[in-house]
């Protein structure tokens, strides 16, 4: 999977971000999935305060909202072929 963002419950902004995610999804094909950082106390050191976090191919590409049109035109960039 390319694309990934890390949220946590209660998080509106995550919400937003999730929204946003299925929008360049459905647009691009490309699927994405979603990882909970409660818990895990290496991914709250790293993203807690940023979150949403989206990762493009396993580096990080923005945080707090998706830049849907960047994400969008960096996937497309990034694309094999």
């Amino acid at each position: 999977m390319r694309l990934t963002l890390y949220t946590r419950p209660g998080c509106h902004l995550c919400d937003v971000a999730k929204e946003a995610m299925a929008r360049v999804a459905a647009a691009t094909g490309e699927e994405w999935t979603e990882i909970d950082i409660t818990g895990d106390d290496a991914l709250e050191d790293e993203y807690g305060f940023r979150i949403p976090v989206v990762l493009l191919d396993g580096k990080e590409h923005g945080y707090w909202r998706v830049e849907e049109d960047r994400l969008r035109r960096d996937i497309q960039l990034s694309s094999p072929g």
